[in-house]
């Protein structure tokens, strides 16, 4: 690979003395060392090979890091990370203590605002331009947002917000690839589809007008030419759409577009124009996910995020046969129990691949609802399904749960609503790093009235405890983590379990162990060692306050393990109710300290958080002592 403009172009400095007639030359080296970097080191992939011109051009046209680009749903700034300095260390991406897989402030000046959710860009780029205004700062501001971005609210907040405030130089970038993860779902993508097809409606009216005299003079063609015109429209939009007002200029911003967004010769001539341009800007730009890179054109959902692979070749499928995830158990328990419930529906916040809701959707499309990147109209419709006599299951992230507490709270709880939350990704996640981590809904959410949370310790358990709290006529979660589990058998069956009960797994001496969850197996492990008991407690709300008495009164120390953050979780739940019952024995709990997080390996991870069976044996060693 030989990529001589980008071997100079350290520092987007060196990019702007670059010709700018070599620009195409600079994008197409860049993409190339894209390609390499992340085959080798595997991470988000067709995103941003779709967003290399568009980065090219921002860092040619802007002076940054003075001048501030907002990167919304981070996973696409993997070319801005090559123009600013960090090129050399593309080998360490999303590796412990290497490159983060999204813009993160600690790591560069350029990285203007920390991300890992989405929509979150314009109004942090608005924020510091009234900032920077306020302080007489001639700083320009331009949020990118694309991947599904615009269609949440938090998007549009922030759209009604800049657009009354005349005065405020800002760029909004709508990176417009129809996709989020999975095809872009709702009403405004298909706005946007209308906006792109503008132009060629106006080639379409212009060869008709000059056709027209033609066609008269050949019997019967004008019929057929107008028939032709019709089944056209009907494709395009099959609504009439006003050509000179568009709905970001109803908003109050100045509207371009769309254009080419892998023309970087026109993106630098039309940022140029824009940056000139005072008072807020809307840029649209129609991009390709995976654009270069044919395997991820031809499949953008599937090379969303890669593993290490060879470019020449694409993925290379494993004939080992692995271990399903706790992904995939919830997604065929998902099935099952719609088999078994006509009242159960699926709902997802454009997460249809990553919480495994793909074959449900083939098994039941009316009962299966993506609602875009809207966490918390996703919760607040789950609850509306509920009241009229379904039963709904969210299907969500634990850290995305978090954007939507307000709705979990007052439009779930609050009613004593059936809504069940199948949390995934709880706990350490690895590689996507503290914006995905789940470290806090044990205790964000065990302050909620009416709640039932279970947290199962293996697969088998999984399924056990999903059956167990979707038959409960009340708000319930299982929060489980990500990956596989131990490999335990799972059944085909929908049996339930006592709520609010534990079950001991391994009997020893004075040391008890509360085990809840995923840290039930490193606590066996630990136990071994130690001769200690453990309990799986199954449920952290409500917890099983008799096995907490008969532990409590049969050992000298009651150890707590959970992968959540220690303050407010599972481990404080015990410690209220021996106060409570003035139990007193000396209590440990362990569990995520009261840090962020890094990405890695997530049992590097958690080795250094002392969550493993060392770390737990370790922690438990030095208290008794």
């Amino acid at each position: 690979m030989t990529t001589p403009l980008l071997d100079q172009i350290e520092f987007p400095a060196d990019l702007r003395q670059v010709a700018e007639a070599d620009l195409p030359q600079v994008a197409d080296e860049l993409r190339e060392f894209l390609l390499q970097s992340v085959c080798a080191t595997g991470g988000h992939f067709a995103s941003n090979l779709g967003a290399v011109e568009l980065t090219v051009a921002l860092h040619y046209v802007y002076n940054t890091p003075d001048d501030h680009l907002v990167w919304d749903v981070g996973h696409q700034s993997y070319p801005h990370k090559i123009l600013t300095g960090r090129k050399s260390r593309m080998g360490t991406m999303r590796q412990q203590h290497g490159l983060a897989g999204f813009p993160k402030r600690c790591e560069s000046e350029y990285d203007a605002f920390g991300v890992g959710h989405s929509s979150t860009s314009i109004g942090a780029a608005l924020g510091m331009q009234v900032a920077d205004q306020l302080q007489g700062k001639p700083n320009r501001h331009v949020a990118i947002i694309g991947d599904g971005a615009m269609t949440a609210g938090q998007a549009f907040e922030a759209l009604n917000n800049a657009g009354d405030m005349p005065n405020t130089n800002l760029l909004v970038i709508l990176n417009d690839n129809e996709m989020s993860i999975s095809p872009n779902v709702g009403a405004l993508p298909k706005y946007l589809a209308q906006s792109v097809m503008r132009d060629f409606k106006g080639l379409v009216k212009s060869a008709k007008s000059k056709s027209e005299k033609m066609l008269n003079k050949v019997p019967g063609m004008m019929d057929v030419a107008k028939k032709v015109e019709s089944k056209i429209k009907e494709a395009v939009d099959g609504s009439p759409l006003d050509p000179h007002v568009s709905l970001f200029e109803k908003f109050g911003f100045d509207y371009t577009g769309p254009i080419d967004g892998h023309d970087v010769a026109l993106l630098v001539k039309t940022l140029k124009q824009l940056r000139s341009q005072s008072g807020p800007q809307l840029l649209h730009i129609v991009t390709k996910k995976g654009n270069g890179y044919k395997l991820a054109e031809n499949d953008p959902v599937g090379f969303h995020a890669i593993s290490k692979m060879d470019p020449a070749v694409g993925p290379i499928k494993s004939t080992k046969v692995s271990k399903p995830t706790y992904t995939q158990i919830f997604g065929q328990w998902l099935c099952d129990q719609a088999a078994a419930d006509a009242r159960l529906v699926g709902i997802t916040p454009a997460m249809r691949e990553g919480s495994g809701l793909v074959e449900f959707e083939k098994r039941y499309p009316d009962r299966y609802f993506d609602v875009g990147i809207a966490e918390q109209h996703a919760v607040t419709f789950a609850g509306g399904i509920a009241c009229d006599g379904m039963k709904p299951v969210v299907a969500i992230y634990s850290t995305f749960l978090q954007r939507a507490y307000d709705q979990l709270v007052h439009d779930v709880a609050i009613q004593n609503l059936p809504v069940m939350f199948a949390i995934d990704r709880a706990g350490i996640v690895g590689a996507d790093g503290p914006t995905h981590a789940g470290a806090y809904d044990l205790s964000f959410m065990r302050c909620i009235p009416n709640m039932v949370i279970a947290a199962p310790s293996d697969e088998q358990e999984c399924r056990l405890l999903l059956s167990t709290c979707y038959q409960l006529n009340q708000p319930s979660a299982v929060r489980y983590p990500r990956g596989s589990g131990i490999g335990a058998e799972v059944g085909t069956d929908l049996h339930t379990v006592p709520v609010g009960k534990g079950v001991v797994r391994q009997q020893g001496e004075k040391i008890a162990i509360l085990a809840f969850g995923s840290m039930v197996q490193p606590s066996l492990q630990a136990a071994s060692v130690l001769n200690a008991t453990v309990a799986d407690m199954r449920f952290v709300k409500p917890l099983d306050e008799a096995l907490i008495s008969e532990l409590a009164a049969s050992h000298d120390y009651i150890i707590t393990v959970e992968e959540n953050a220690v303050q407010g979780g599972a481990g404080s739940a015990v410690l209220e109710y021996m106060a409570r019952q003035k139990i007193c024995k000396p209590v440990l709990n362990i569990g995520i300290a009261d840090v962020v997080t890094e990405h890695g390996d997530p049992s590097a991870i958690l080795a250094e958080l002392g969550l493993n069976a060392a770390g737990i044996e370790a922690s438990i060693r030095e208290f008794i002592s």
